[in-house]
């Protein structure tokens, strides 16, 4: 039974959603950039008449008052400029790249940074005009705010350049790849540093407990430190249902308690399993190809018919498909405990996977533009020549159908012979004979 103190606490699951919703939010940094104005405010009023000052900072009432309400004035224009962007870029989003993009717009922190430096300006100003009286005026206060809309601007001209550049799709693509390689390098050094060997896993004696989700949702993440914890103090195996990013409907199994003397706890073990509405990038990799195939597959619409920018995506898919075949990847992973005793088994996405997820939807997209087959041949191609022997029969089976997708796209031999033939640059770039994927 919880003990009083655990009753009260937290759920790691719910800790993990609150956080997910702080870094999302929009409000939360500004609100605190608001009060702090407010203080600063306060403060500085109270510093009156400081003899430091130079002759030319002195200010009369009706100066000060021009000032400080200009600069009110400003800040709130300054903060519906921003808003209007980020409609803007709500609107790009959706229409042109993946709405999966925008759970990583929201956490920006260049973006809360300038709304907070706005929100905070605006209350300093507003608050130090409360102060001034005929015969009373903050100037050092006044000079903060001069100084206070300086920073302002200037980071509002490093927000414009930001998202201008940053806002096309091969930069979007560039940082959905780089975000997701960094999660998979750290993910499978922290689960290879704690596994156990597949052989270790013995069947445990005892009955089996399914611990089920009362409520339905994403596997966003799970707390692996809790989940040992939880099958040490019980001895037992818990073994997780589902992979990071599946969909698990009310009362479907979540755990799975091999070997349980006592029944576990449902809802401290489902407690330790973060289920959201949508996928997160935190410990599901493949969340980040997930989004860059969407922008390509999105090019390649009727509506956008962008070919360029999915080969342009493609060469950041080849880079991460280049990663995760760097990686030790399993079927799944056993973790163990301290004393070494398999404790939490989690399944794993293979190698397979992650080409079919990579590849699959743009060559079923891509199949009558030219240049994409030719990128798609080239990266496969890459793939053959720079990967294991276990990882190639999966590589020659996606050329293989990419082969038949030629076949049909192209029925005219010249025209088939040039999208059968493998190019990095889609069209232009070094051309390279075809490969037979049947060897």
């Amino acid at each position: 039974m919880w003990t009083a103190r655990e009753r009260t606490m937290m759920s790691w699951a719910a800790r993990f959603r609150l956080r997910q919703y702080a870094k999302a939010s929009l409000w939360i940094i500004p609100l605190i950039g608001l009060l702090l104005g407010a203080v600063l405010a306060e403060w500085v009023a109270g510093v009156q008449r400081a003899g430091w000052l130079p002759d030319n900072w002195q200010y009369s009432a009706t100066t000060a008052s021009t000032v400080l309400s200009s600069v009110v004035g400003s800040m709130v224009a300054l903060l519906g400029f921003v808003v209007t962007i980020g409609v803007l870029v709500v609107q790009q989003a959706t229409g042109t790249l993946s709405p999966r993009y925008m759970r990583l717009w929201y956490r920006d922190r260049l973006q809360k940074a300038v709304l907070a430096t706005f929100t905070g300006t605006f209350a300093y100003a507003f608050s130090l005009l409360r102060k001034i009286e005929s015969d009373t005026v903050p100037d050092l206060g006044v000079t903060l705010s001069g100084v206070a809309v300086s920073v302002s601007l200037m980071l509002l001209l490093i927000y414009l350049n930001r998202f201008t550049h940053n806002l096309r799709p091969v930069a979007i693509a560039d940082l959905v790849g780089r975000l997701g390689e960094k999660v998979l390098v750290r993910a499978t050094e922290r689960v290879h540093h704690s596994s156990a060997r597949d052989e270790d896993l013995l069947p445990p004696a005892g009955p089996v407990t399914h611990i089920r989700s009362e409520r339905g949702g994403v596997i966003q993440a799970f707390d692996a430190k809790g989940l040992i914890a939880a099958a040490v103090r019980h001895d037992c195996v818990l073994v997780l249902a589902h992979q990071v990013g599946d969909f698990v409907p009310p009362g479907t199994t979540l755990v799975e308690a091999h070997g349980a003397a006592r029944t576990p706890d449902p809802r401290r073990v489902t407690g330790l399993v973060a289920l959201g509405t949508e996928r997160t990038i935190e410990q599901d990799p493949a969340f980040s190809l997930r989004i860059l195939v969407d922008i390509a597959v999105r090019a390649l619409s009727p509506a956008v018919n962008d070919p360029t920018t999915a080969v342009q995506v493609l060469n950041h898919i080849d880079t991460f498909l280049h990663v995760v075949g760097r990686a030790r990847l399993r079927g799944r992973y056993v973790l163990a405990d301290d004393q070494g005793r398999p404790r939490l088994v989690v399944p794993g996405r293979g190698w397979e996977d992650y080409l079919q997820l990579g590849v699959t939807e743009i060559r079923e997209y891509g199949s009558t533009s030219l240049q994409v087959c030719r990128r798609l041949r080239a990266l496969l191609e890459d793939l053959l020549e720079t990967q294991p022997p276990e990882r190639l029969p999966a590589v020659r089976a996606e050329l293989a159908l990419l082969e038949e997708a030629v076949q049909r796209a192209f029925t005219d031999p010249a025209r088939r012979a040039s999208a059968q033939t493998a190019d990095r640059q889609g069209i232009g770039g070094e051309r390279r004979p075809r490969s037979e994927p049947s060897r």
